[in-house]
């Protein structure tokens, strides 16, 4: 190919024009090379995490940070420093930008990963800029204080849907969902149609995959206690609306592990487009729905696959899944449809194409913390007494009466009688004398970190509160118990942090809170109180009440360390009428923002 004939000067510049036009190509085609660098692989991962990893960073020398919770321990350390102001929704067990990096299988990354402790800071969880207290129950139901989660993508996505919407200094909260864009009440009344919804028959549900928790929301004026749950995902910040409405809800997925539930725990499971893919590997995400419903509960599915465009070879097998567990049908109407659970396992071992059976009788239904999902059918319990709806007493009677579970401990019946006592003692005492505006509206969210068999809760029932109950995993498995009696909890293990947001409770009891850390058999310490007080304060509400009972020695620990965390402490004689040695102390956490922090 010939060459035009330029002179020199031009030749050069032209040259120089190309050269420069080079660069900027290279620059341009390196930046979209970086951009796909950085979207669709594990680098990008990485380099997003970089601004969490740098928060961790700060206390990654184990021995500096051993050395700052023992002089906190022991009130050498005044205060323990704040968080940076993006930390401020900070779940440690929950991190998408560590979690992302993880495997896709089951939906194994959105499952519960904890750092390690020397991974995790020692600092406080600050509150967002413009944060107030909490709109009280039962407003907070219909509207938040926009700044106290200024996350607006979910009312942008779904305020069509009824979900929210952003209304002055409010968001407000229609009672829509996907599925019932006309409000949860006409929803909940179309579903009276097939379900014994009122009457006291139902208690306990479970709904999955929940939103902003509308659907439980508005089931609790039929007494109906409904513990939503959803992962932290794209829907950013949906478990933190339901609880700062005062829904219980806590940040849950169904992947790998079973949920943190015994077995037979809910009258009822409720899946609002859910999205879970009941008949995925083998139905595993149907059996452990089976497992958590009690014999003669009813599972409700709203949404694809029923009935939905497409997914018919889904909505066939979700059907077979059924037939094989031997579910009735009540009933479907459009995309919704109604089963009841058989109540017995009569009809096991069946021919199915699932080739689904009974487990062995090793397996126990009731674990559930950090256990992997099992292929096979749980067996209901051969224990003579109450397990399915119709058989269980009606709320409150239930509550009260002593479950067919606290059999299973030695004396159960007489330890469960004499524990609702002692809780009815112990709680009169409160409200009378440790000002803690237990009954008033000001209490709403309440957790007990040492539940036992529920009699804290139990006791509480008449004011306006939920209580997560929780059972440590190390102990003696009592929460089918809490269940029984109609109240919800969890199994935790509390050397980890708790799968919920911060700022979630405005109450939290523990009894004997060094239990919590220690090996049952040795007593040595499994992990630092001084840990399990910092992610105390993360769960707390600015204001909120912590309420602690154990040994003087252990309470005067406890007060070193609610200092270095910027709490108010009082110290309280136990009840006239209890025995032991132990006292009470009255924490309350100030209401501190990240500029006075550091002061």
């Amino acid at each position: 190919m010939g060459h035009l004939n330029l002179p020199s000067s031009k030749r050069g510049s032209t040259a120089r024009q190309w050269r420069l036009l080079d660069l900027v190509s290279a620059a341009f085609f390196g930046a979209v090379f970086l951009f796909f660098l950085l979207i669709f692989t594990p680098l990008g991962d990485s380099l997003a995490a970089s601004g969490r990893q740098s928060l961790l960073l700060s206390s990654a020398d184990p021995r500096q940070r051993h050395r700052m919770a023992a002089l906190v321990e022991a009130g050498q350390q005044p205060t323990i420093e704040a968080c940076p102001a993006e930390a401020a929704d900070h779940m440690p067990c929950e991190d998408p930008r560590r979690n992302s990096q993880l495997s896709r299988e089951m939906n194994f990354y959105r499952e519960r990963h904890c750092p390690l402790p020397e991974e995790t800071p020692l600092c406080l969880v600050p509150p967002p800029d413009g944060y107030r207290i909490p709109v009280q129950w039962p407003e907070s139901l219909h509207k938040i204080w926009h700044s106290n989660m200024p996350h607006n993508k979910i009312a942008e996505r779904k305020g069509h849907q009824g979900w929210m919407k952003e209304e002055g200094p409010y968001f407000i909260f229609p009672g829509g969902g996907t599925m019932f864009p006309d409000g949860a009440v006409s929803y909940i009344e179309k579903l009276g149609h097939y379900i014994p919804l009122s009457g006291s028959v139902l208690r306990t549900a479970l709904d999955m995959g929940c939103g902003v928790a509308s659907f439980g929301g508005y089931l609790l004026k039929e007494d109906i206690l409904t513990l939503s749950f959803a992962p932290r995902d794209s829907h950013k910040a949906q478990i933190q609306f339901a609880l700062e409405r005062g829904v219980p809800a806590f940040v849950a997925m169904l992947g790998t592990q079973r949920l943190p539930f015994p077995a037979y725990s809910f009258d009822m499971v409720h899946c609002s487009r859910c999205l879970i893919p009941f008949t995925a590997y083998n139905a595993t995400y149907f059996i452990e729905v089976d497992r958590l419903l009690r014999p003669g509960g009813y599972l409700v599915i709203s949404g694809p696959p029923v009935q939905w465009p497409k997914q018919d070879k889904e909505w066939a097998d979700l059907q077979a899944v059924a037939r094989a567990l031997c579910y009735e049908l009540i009933v479907v109407d459009g995309n919704t449809v109604i089963w009841k659970k058989p109540s017995s396992d009569s009809c096991l071992p069946n021919q199915n194409e699932f080739g689904l059976e009974l487990c062995g009788e090793s397996d126990d239904p009731n674990y559930a913390w950090y256990y992997k999902l099992k292929p096979c059918i749980s067996k209901i319990p051969s224990l003579k007494g109450e397990y399915a709806v119709g058989t269980v007493p009606n709320w409150p009677e239930r509550l009260t009466r002593p479950p067919s579970r606290a059999m299973l401990l030695k004396n159960g019946n007489d330890i469960f009688e004499a524990d609702s006592r002692r809780w009815q003692r112990r709680v009169a005492y409160y409200k009378r004398s440790l000002n803690l505006n237990l009954g008033t509206p000001a209490v709403r969210n309440v957790m007990d970190m040492n539940a036992f068999f529920g009699g804290f809760a139990a006791a509480l029932h008449s004011d306006p509160v939920w209580v997560m109950n929780v059972v440590p995993a190390s102990k003696t498995s009592t929460l089918g118990v809490i269940y029984d009696r109609g109240l919800i909890g969890v199994y935790h293990d509390w050397c980890e942090p708790f799968s919920t947001y911060p700022r979630t409770y405005d109450l939290i009891h523990v009894s004997s809170i060094e239990s919590l850390i220690k090996y049952p058999t040795s007593g040595k310490n499994r992990c630092n109180l001084v840990d399990l007080m910092v992610e105390m304060d993360r769960m707390l509400r600015p204001e909120g009440w912590v309420v602690i009972r154990d040994s003087p020695d252990v309470l005067e620990k406890v007060a070193r360390i609610a200092r270095a965390i910027r709490w108010t402490t009082t110290l309280h004689e136990k009840e006239a009428e209890s025995t032991g040695k132990e006292k009470i102390l009255v924490a309350t956490k100030k209401f501190w923002k990240l500029q006075s922090a550091s002061r």
